[in-house]
């Protein structure tokens, strides 16, 4: 219910029951006819509306609970969902299975665990947005918390360009819808104090995820083999000196050999 105040309206299903100690909730359902972003996105479906939209449902999010901080953080202070669901899997693993990465990653889990600025959702992503009536509605929000929302960036980064390398015909388009993402988000936070400094930790995250979802325990089941070994090699040369910008990291990873 929380989350219905800080989104945009009718981006949030409406709660309409929960009972804690049955481990029970109830959500509003999206009417149909509805579409799962991430499968239009697949077939090559890229909106500037839509981008848009997920651009500014995160940057309100991150805003208005910022701006709420005292009375929102301290019901989202509990991070171990975070840890247990991403940290360990996508950051901690990968270290693990990739050694040349493991300092990156483990000074970035250290890092992230320092940072409690906002609420952040911990699984923006494609797959988790429907698309009703053009609009989209954001789903799964197991994995909230107070931290760092560079995170938020860097995954829902991830997902793009992924998709990016992954569609050769749509590459341009989608590299430019990045690009555009980055913006309208970071134009929805130009003045809060924290949002000049959000930028090098989001390039951080982004490669940190960009690995993950080739070398950690949840691989993006749409790329195949060849193309699950292009992307570790360009994050792996990026990481020792990752880029200043999200601009040149994009033009640095939508570039596929």
């Amino acid at each position: 219910a929380g989350l219905n105040a800080l989104a945009p309206p009718h981006t949030i299903p409406a709660l309409v029951h929960e009972d804690h100690a049955s481990h029970l909730l109830a959500m509003e359902a999206v009417p149909q006819p509805h579409a799962n972003w991430k499968t239009l996105l697949l077939c090559g479906q890229v909106s500037d509306n839509h981008i848009d939209q997920f651009a500014q449902l995160l940057g309100t999010i991150h805003r208005r609970a910022y701006e709420r901080r005292d009375e929102v953080a301290p019901a989202f202070k509990d991070v171990s969902f975070f840890e247990s669901l991403r940290l360990e899997p996508y950051y901690n693993y990968t270290a693990e299975q990739l050694p040349p990465a493991a300092d990156f990653l483990h000074g970035l889990i250290a890092e992230t665990r320092q940072q409690r600025i906002t609420l952040v959702h911990g699984d923006y992503s494609p797959k988790n947005i429907l698309v009703y009536q053009d609009c989209l509605i954001l789903l799964d929000h197991e994995v909230i918390h107070w931290g760092d929302p560079a995170f938020d960036v860097g995954f829902s980064l991830t997902h793009l360009l992924s998709k990016a390398r992954h569609l050769p015909a749509h590459r341009t388009t989608f590299t430019a819808a990045t690009r555009r993402y980055w913006q309208v988000y970071s134009d929805a936070l130009s003045d809060v104090p924290w949002g000049g400094k959000l930028e090098a930790r989001a390039v951080q995250h982004t490669l940190a995820c960009m690995l993950a979802r080739v070398a950690g325990r949840s691989p993006l089941e749409y790329l195949d083999a060849t193309e699950r070994v292009r992307q570790q090699e360009a994050v792996l040369g990026l990481i020792k000196n990752p880029p200043a910008t999200i601009n040149t990291l994009i033009q640095n990873l939508s570039v596929v050999p």
